[in-house]
């Protein structure tokens, strides 16, 4: 006799507090199994067996079956291709319904759709909700119908339609009895996974008030600590949006407006899918890119003879972060002085950040090339001294990432900003004005 349960299936939404799937799932039954998959269409894409991100989620994960243990209950961490789970769990247990919340990618709308498929054809019903943003897809859109293209209109709708509706907190936390009862279930190893234990360990996110409420004096400057930190916790939904939000809206309202940021790109990713590959200006797509090898390379390993550049690299190399003025910059740099395609270093940010979006990575790569919606006009070029002096007058922040900077030993640059800034004009005129 199969046992009867409701399956709640852990997206990007690792935490018990606020999940509005989980919340439906534990108010529809008491009897609710919480189910992770490490999914090997994922996994088996990363060459980088010490991937960050990987340790990240385990370490999560670690963290939840605790806190479900705590309610003698467990969670069930899988591993291999999402269908093939289900069709087991469908077979070993008589499931009444699954529960999630909704993933935007473009991967991941194909792998729930799969599953749904799966689960109709054996006639079990499947929940998905809306959860990590506030509002998504076509939630805002023009009076016309379509959705905005520039975001401050866009930023300016939703912020009107959230103080119509205000934010919808879903206690899923006072639910946790309604966990199944069962003893612990087999939790494996990262390194049966494959990988090996790259984080040193998961700590709460900690929204510092202090900071936050300097947030716009001190956000452009990456010697300070400056900013939230919230990045990675967002990506993999260790705490709610609903929470920041909250806590913006009586903070700071330049945070909240990144906040906002992100939600615009994701609303632009679900509405023009074409964005991953392509320039969100068509026109863009005639640029005449360099595409040096050597020199990307050069970029990628921060030995571009430009220190503020070399410093961000560098510490994204080592930490798996980077801050979001040099973000600005790198990106600039690899675009504008090198003449090199946005989406080489759109890929490789998606292998190195441990804070990695998709919508995010390729909003802001856009943004910096100029092909974007809402981009930096195309001759706005950064000068990488320039914003040095600005943003790290004392160098605190390059000395700490570019030790030999100053030295001999330190690479001349690669390219004069002078001649690069003139060269990257004339290349971007020619594409836009082939005539």
């Amino acid at each position: 006799m199969k046992e009867n349960i409701t399956l709640f299936w852990f997206h990007r939404d690792l935490r018990l507090n606020d999940n509005t799937g989980l919340y439906h799932a534990l108010n529809s039954s008491d009897r609710v199994l919480p189910l992770f998959i490490f999914d090997t269409e994922i996994l088996d894409k990363l060459t980088d067996k010490t991937d960050r991100r990987v340790g990240f989620i385990y370490s999560a994960l670690s963290k939840l079956q605790q806190e479900i243990a705590a309610v003698g209950s467990s969670l069930l961490l899988t591993h291999g291709k999402p269908v093939d789970i289900f069709n087991q769990l469908t077979d070993r247990y008589s499931v009444e319904a699954v529960y999630t919340n909704h993933d935007y990618e473009p991967y991941a709308l194909v792998r729930d759709a799969a599953v749904a498929d799966l689960l109709k054809n054996r006639q079990i019903p499947f929940h998905s909700y809306k959860d990590q943003v506030i509002f998504e897809k076509q939630d805002i859109l023009k009076s016309d119908g379509t959705p905005y293209t520039v975001f401050t209109p866009y930023s300016k709708v939703w912020k009107q339609q959230l103080a119509i509706q205000g934010l919808r907190f879903r206690p899923s936390e006072k639910l946790m009895s309604n966990f199944y009862k069962t003893a612990t279930l087999p939790f494996p190893s990262l390194q049966s996974l494959g990988f090996e234990h790259s984080w040193t360990g998961f700590t709460e996110p900690v929204i510092d008030e202090d900071v936050i409420r300097r947030y716009h004096l001190t956000r452009n400057l990456p010697y300070l600590q400056g900013t939230s930190n919230m990045s990675v916790h967002l990506r993999f939904g260790t705490i709610s949006i609903r929470e920041l939000v909250s806590k913006a809206l009586a903070w700071n309202e330049q945070w909240l407006n990144e906040l906002i940021w992100r939600e615009f790109f994701m609303m632009i990713l679900a509405n023009y899918p074409e964005v991953v590959e392509k320039s969100f200006k068509p026109k863009y797509d005639f640029i005449v890119w360099r595409n040096d090898e050597s020199e990307f390379m050069k970029w990628c390993r921060g030995e571009t003879g430009y220190p503020f550049v070399d410093a961000g690299m560098r510490e994204l190399n080592e930490t798996g972060l980077m801050h979001n003025r040099v973000r600005m910059v790198v990106a600039s740099f690899l675009t504008k002085h090198l003449l090199i395609d946005w989406r080489w270093g759109e890929h490789y940010f998606a292998e190195k950040l441990l804070d990695f979006e998709l919508s995010s990575n390729n909003g802001n790569w856009q943004w910096a090339a100029g092909t974007g919606c809402d981009a930096a006009p195309y001759f706005r070029i950064f000068n990488p001294w320039e914003q040095a002096a600005r943003y790290d007058p004392d160098s605190v922040y390059i000395k700490k990432w570019v030790k030999e900077a100053g030295t001999p030993a330190y690479a001349t640059p690669i390219v004069e900003h002078t001649y690069a800034r003139q060269r990257a004009l004339e290349a971007y005129k020619k594409a836009l004005n082939p005539l």
